[in-house]
């Protein structure tokens, strides 16, 4: 089975990316998206937004990552993908799948379903201005308002030359509100003749396994799932996979804790690992104490000492 980490923009970042790969199940993950609208980002934009590629495409702990794009301009859209070629990206993606207004209101992300003929372009055009041995793969949602330029959108994409399509089974109308109807995926796969891969809701192995049943997909795309429980892509492995004890994960947020500090500005770095105790809580119940504990502070030295400080922090008690 293929396991990809997803993008999730202003949460899964290569901080968050890095201590998720280092717990390991993940096959590859994707970049949170780099807007692009009508102008050639100089290359350190591209290593700010995905450091990386100064690490040969590669999490600290071996794991590829594939670069996400995000832009409705083809000729643009190819000129910064041929620019991030030379920076040894692992792929390009094209996200077509993005429900966030400010997105769609700028015709990025999956306002752009309802544009088969564009999409198409818009693949093609990447497709041509990058090496040819360079993997160029896509990600969308069933459709924006409806399902109905569902098959019409993923051939499109598949006609541009893409390799690989993700699909996140809900509409942009639907946004991540449950169930992901992973049934729909079946018929993309029946459509195009690429891989296709299942994403969304996925929260436990048996919820994989469900989606499997339905897509009829091989591989899964984790996003909020893997975040709630870092331990799940090994649990979907395999049945006799220990499971990650809090005592386990609490070393890990700490590193993640000191990850951001290294480029996040103080007053947002509480907001980062609050959105992340705050997934957690689903699958720990010692992740609801330390939530509890920090919810309404934003210093980030108080939101340390209490975390990460004190006796028996260390090994989880007390939280």
């Amino acid at each position: 089975m293929t396991i990809l980490l997803a993008p999730m923009e202003g949460l899964l970042d290569a901080s968050l990316r890095d201590v998720l790969t280092r717990i390991g199940g993940i096959d590859r993950c994707v970049s949170e998206f780099i807007r692009i609208t009508d102008r050639l980002l100089p290359e350190r934009v591209f290593l700010r937004l995905m450091p990386e590629l100064a690490h040969g495409s590669r999490t600290p702990a071996g794991v590829a990552v594939r670069a996400q794009l995000l832009g409705s301009d083809p000729a643009c859209l190819a000129d910064n993908a041929a620019r991030l070629a030379t920076l040894g990206p692992e792929g390009i993606d094209l996200n077509f799948g993005c429900p966030a207004r400010t997105v769609n209101r700028h015709r990025g992300g999956a306002v752009l379903l309802d544009e088969p003929a564009l999409l198409q372009a818009i693949v093609g055009a990447v497709r041509r201005a990058v090496p040819a041995q360079l993997p160029v793969s896509a990600k969308m949602r069933l459709g924006n308002q409806d399902e109905a330029c569902m098959l019409d959108a993923a051939r499109a994409i598949a006609d541009g030359g893409a390799c690989e399509l993700v699909v996140h089974a809900r509409t942009r109308a639907q946004g991540y509100r449950p169930p992901a109807f992973w049934d729909r995926i079946a018929h993309i796969r029946q459509a195009v003749a690429i891989p296709v891969i299942a994403n969304g809701e996925i929260w436990t192995p048996e919820d994989a396994l469900r989606c499997q049943a339905e897509s009829g997909c091989s591989g899964v795309m984790l996003g909020r799932g893997a975040v709630a429980d870092p331990g799940l892509a090994w649990a979907i492995r395999s049945p006799l996979a220990p499971e990650l004890a809090w005592e386990t994960l609490l070393p890990l947020l700490a590193t993640y804790w000191g990850l951001i500090a290294r480029h996040m500005a103080p007053r947002h770095r509480a907001g980062r690992i609050k959105q992340w105790l705050n997934l957690l809580r689903r699958r720990y119940p010692e992740a609801q104490s330390a939530y509890a504990a920090v919810r309404l502070l934003n210093d980030p030295v108080l939101v340390a000492a209490i975390l990460f400080s004190g006796p028996g922090r260390a090994q989880g008690q007390n939280l």
